[in-house]
């Protein structure tokens, strides 16, 4: 069967044309399966399109939340833009946290990050930032890249090898310093290490200045993590797994009151 993408090579109005067409057939069998979604190979049928035509979609599909993968079985369904409960179960997850949030900042005086999972991105749900003059802080509502951040590494954890090495070639790993993870293998193994140990590091990878240690909040919709993030000059790398550990003992009301919210 010849490639669908390369059957559409000179012909830019007719290929554009079929590009959409096969991506509304992807998003029609989506919406016929809401629940359950679909196997990679079904969508592929569904589309009457190879399976490597299929998954260039549906990747693209993805970066933009139109689809998401699931993290367990592998399938795919319709993604937070056309799941507006989505939406809705994120606001809730950020009402319910941010006053567990704001006691951990006064406890720690730093910024304290909620995040998910939202496709192939990290999504900062809530932040309270640190009272101290000078601080590190992300925009509630930023989104990040996995392997760049400690809630991104934390995260990674969840997704089957194959599926993250593939997110990872196809979005690249932009520097952001000069201590950025810019090696996929590098990146695997430093996902490992932090599954292994049970919380993430972001070591002057996302800014110059600035580390973050991240925690697991585990038994949500989505995967999620709670974070502390600080400038270097007061936050050495070799405090970091103290702090994690202090992190996990007091984030209990915060786990609680996440976990409490109706999916």
């Amino acid at each position: 069967m010849q490639d669908d993408d390369a059957a559409g090579q000179g012909g830019g109005a007719a290929y554009s044309i079929r590009a959409v067409d096969r991506v509304c057939d992807l998003l029609d069998a989506l919406q016929q399966q809401p629940e359950t979604g679909m196997s990679l190979a079904a969508l592929a049928e569904a589309a009457s399109l190879p399976k490597s035509s299929t998954l260039r979609y549906l990747s693209a599909l993805e970066a933009r939340s139109y689809v998401e993968r699931d993290l367990e079985d592998g399938g795919y369904r319709l993604g937070l833009a056309f799941r507006p409960q989505r939406f809705d179960y994120l606001a809730a997850l950020r009402d319910a946290v941010l006053p567990p949030l704001v006691k951990l900042r006064d406890r720690f005086e730093e910024t304290m990050n909620f995040a998910v999972l939202d496709g192939i991105e990290v999504v900062h749900v809530e932040v309270v930032e640190s009272e101290r003059r000078v601080r590190l802080a992300a925009s509630r509502g930023e989104r990040a890249c996995l392997h760049s951040t400690a809630t991104g590494k934390v995260m990674a954890g969840q997704i089957p090898e194959a599926r993250l090495r593939a997110i990872l070639e196809q979005t690249g790993m932009a520097v952001f310093t000069a201590d950025t993870i810019t090696s996929i293998d590098v990146f695997l193994n430093e996902v490992k290490l932090t599954a292994e140990r049970g919380w993430g590091l972001d070591d002057c990878e996302n800014q110059p200045d600035g580390r973050c240690v991240a925690v697991p909040v585990d038994g949500l919709a989505v995967p999620a993590a709670l974070s502390l993030s600080a400038p270097a000059s007061r936050f050495a790398s070799e405090d970091a797994q103290r702090i994690a550990h202090l992190l996990k003992k007091q984030m209990t009301a915060l786990a609680d009151a996440a976990r409490a919210v109706p999916r």
